[in-house]
């Protein structure tokens, strides 16, 4: 347009007042050029500016992407390593697991060979409880000996495996042992030649075994070397009622002097007579 304007202005013979028309449209026409210019360039800036925010659109999404990646790497790493913590604790279970099998395995072997023993052993139990108890003092006479006829017969019949037969020849000697660790007392019969009367007797463990009449005159220690009673006296009736006291949690435990009922061992102080000592 702006072509036509300048060939309408250039051409001869125009008037003056059709050159001030020329110009003036001149004028307008670089005036709507500029426009035109600036209308492009102001689109080509928006253009600019949106492909920028697109772009920058696309960097965020890359970004929060990239970021929603890396979560999921960590909460994948820890994962991992919880299954690996997993792991090796099954691990472990299953080795001890084996390892219970393999002992428990071992046990029945070894209880399949115990079993055919199991009848000697219990024979050899109760004869060794036989002679301890015929060696012993001979306190409770009547209810240990009682106690071997039972495992005799106990031995002698069918009606009971092995194993359980075992339990009762082993309460039988737990209970014969805890009267090593005792100090006991009870009402009963003494007999001696042809007289028997009511006495109360005391025992401390199996070191020491006492009598003492009910009105407190007469008592005696038990003598295991010469297999009899001997009497005693004075001050050794006084702490035979003392140790009876002590018995029956009358009083509270003390230092006994009484002589033994049994022979001091070998390297004991030999100034005391034979068969006497402390007890408490």
């Amino acid at each position: 347009m702006n072509k036509w304007i300048m060939t309408m202005c250039n051409a001869p013979r125009r008037s003056g007042g059709a050159l001030l028309v020329c110009l003036a449209l001149l004028g307008s026409a670089q005036a709507l050029a500029q426009d035109e210019r600036r209308d492009a360039l102001v689109e080509e800036s928006a253009e600019a500016q949106q492909s920028q925010a697109q772009l920058q659109q696309k960097i965020d999404a890359a970004d929060d992407a990239t970021r929603e990646a890396l979560r999921e790497l960590r909460r994948a790493e820890r994962e991992a390593r919880r299954l690996e913590a997993y792991n090796e604790e099954l691990a472990r279970q299953v080795d001890e697991q084996d390892e219970t099998l393999e002992r428990r395995q071992r046990a029945i072997e070894q209880l399949a060979n115990a079993g055919e023993r199991l009848p000697v052993l219990n024979r050899q139990l109760v004869d060794r409880l036989e002679r301890l108890v015929s060696a012993d003092m001979p306190f409770l006479h009547d209810e240990r000996q009682a106690r071997l006829a039972s495992l005799e017969r106990m031995l002698d019949s069918g009606g009971m495996s092995a194993a359980d037969k075992l339990d009762r020849v082993l309460a039988a000697w737990r209970t014969e042992l805890d009267y090593g660790r005792e100090v006991d007392a009870w009402h009963g019969s003494l007999s001696q030649g042809d007289v028997a009367r009511e006495v109360d007797y005391l025992r401390l463990g199996r070191l020491g075994w006492y009598y003492l009449t009910p009105d407190g005159q007469q008592g005696g220690v038990w003598q295991s070397a010469e297999g009899r009673w001997r009497s005693l006296d004075g001050e050794a009736l006084d702490e035979v009622r003392k140790g009876l006291r002590i018995a029956r949690e009358e009083r509270v435990p003390a230092m006994l002097d009484l002589p033994l009922s049994v022979e001091p061992e070998a390297g004991r102080d030999q100034s005391r007579n034979p068969g006497e000592g402390e007890a408490s």
